[in-house]
């Protein structure tokens, strides 16, 4: 219960979940700090090296064809997000041996449209470079070789978040979740997203979303995740340059499973709390909701994390009524302004009956433990009937809209049906 503030710029590392401080409930959310980066460019100096077709390949015939690569052999100041492409229209890129001037190769993968090759690191800043490359076009398989170097490390950087930990298990409903600040620009996200590569196993088509503001990207799917999915993330933006003269700073990965089936769904009308696994209900637990005054929010809502002992401090609330410091235990958190599901034993005379909370979920102590004991950071609430509707962007607010709504946030095109991997990572 209570108003939450949010404060301070949340750190991470790779594959990091931020710190999330705890103080209330209420209407009152602040977006998270990170920033991201922009798209990597062609090359503006140097000229377009020729591929052309091997002696004796598959498929060739008469003179070699000539196609073009990018970076251009000689060009210089190359971001380290470079990508390895083919500049003439119709050909594939299929490999590419990138070496260093010790002769040292870097890993990579081409995207699984061939339209690149991606390294599987950020290459290094003012170092030189030699891609061999191999690719097919219409008269069969070709080959060439460029020579660049990268630019020189950038003052102006700025960073990204992405909310996930390795070699954790999360609920059905985590979306893939990475945070900017200051927002990307919309004519920026198509080339950030680009960027943002995810894999499911079993596979499962998703798509991003970007919020209004940009300074939140979600990836799901159509539907939760399947129970024991594998998630493997990069977010690859060290080096991209944005519009505004900055640079991504970092590239994060994370590789991370998810559990069981596990849904709350709960009811205005009824006061009650339905608990399902795997489908099948195991639990129904009295609610009390927030006043009316201060009502909880309706959407699906996500745990975002959870803290067995916290305290709600609202001292900082313009109004004096709602004002407290208040110890609280089993809290799980649903948004960033405050919401959450709670033991309320002050409010078990209410629960099933009345709302009094100030935005959370209040329930027993018996039912919050027991739901504290069985929650993962990702599992999904939906609350439904409220004065209010959830804000999008006031927490991960992915399954809040529709799948059709969903994907018209996506800067790319979505294949019907969401997009598989666009990168064997």
């Amino acid at each position: 219960m209570g108003r939450f503030a949010r404060t301070g710029a949340m750190v991470c590392a790779l594959a990091v979940t931020a710190s999330l401080a705890l103080t209330g409930c209420g209407p009152d959310p602040q977006k998270p700090a990170f920033v991201g980066g922009g798209p990597s460019r062609s090359p503006e100096t140097g000229v377009a090296a020729p591929v052309g077709d091997r002696e004796g390949a598959p498929g060739s015939s008469g003179p070699a064809q000539t196609v073009t690569i990018s970076p251009a052999d000689g060009a210089t100041n190359r971001p380290v997000s470079t990508e390895i492409a083919a500049g003439t229209p119709g050909v594939k890129i299929t490999d590419v041996a990138l070496t260093t001037a010790d002769g040292k190769r870097v890993a990579g993968a081409p995207r699984t449209d061939g339209s690149s090759w991606v390294p599987a690191t950020p290459l290094k800043y003012g170092t030189k470079y030699t891609a061999t490359v191999t690719g097919t076009g219409a008269a069969g398989q070709v080959t060439g070789t460029s020579t660049f170097t990268t630019m020189k490390k950038p003052t102006s950087t700025i960073g990204s978040g992405l909310y996930l930990f390795d070699d954790k298990t999360y609920g059905v409903a985590m979306p893939v979740v990475t945070e900017f600040s200051p927002g990307i620009p919309k004519k920026d996200r198509a080339a950030v997203q680009k960027r943002m590569f995810v894999q499911t196993d079993p596979p499962q088509p998703g798509a991003w979303h970007w919020v209004s503001n940009g300074t939140q990207a979600y990836y799901r799917g159509a539907e939760y995740w399947k129970p024991g999915t594998r998630l493997t993330v990069r977010i690859a933006l060290e080096g991209i340059p944005l519009s505004n003269g900055k640079y991504g700073n970092v590239d994060r990965r994370a590789s991370a499973k998810t559990g069981r089936a596990f849904e709350m769904k709960v009811a205005n009308a009824t006061k009650q709390m339905t608990v399902y696994e795997n489908g099948q209900v195991v639990r129904t637990v009295p609610v009390s909701l927030g006043k009316k005054q201060t009502p909880s929010s309706s959407g699906t809502l996500v745990v975002m994390e959870k803290k067995e002992a916290t305290v709600f401090d609202t001292r900082d609330d313009p109004d004096p009524a709602n004002r407290y410091v208040t110890e609280i235990d089993l809290a799980q958190r649903l948004t960033w302004g405050g919401e959450y599901i709670h033991a309320a034993p002050w409010s078990v005379q209410h629960q099933g009956r009345r709302n009094v909370s100030h935005g959370c979920v209040n329930v027993s102590m018996d039912n919050a433990r027991w739901l504290f004991q069985r929650t993962l950071v990702g599992d999904p609430i939906t609350i439904t009937g409220t004065e209010r509707k959830l804000t999008p962007g006031n927490g991960w607010t992915a399954w809040s809209l529709s799948w059709a709504e969903f994907v018209k946030g996506s800067a790319l095109p979505v294949p019907h049906g969401g997009e598989g991997a666009t990168l064997a990572l």
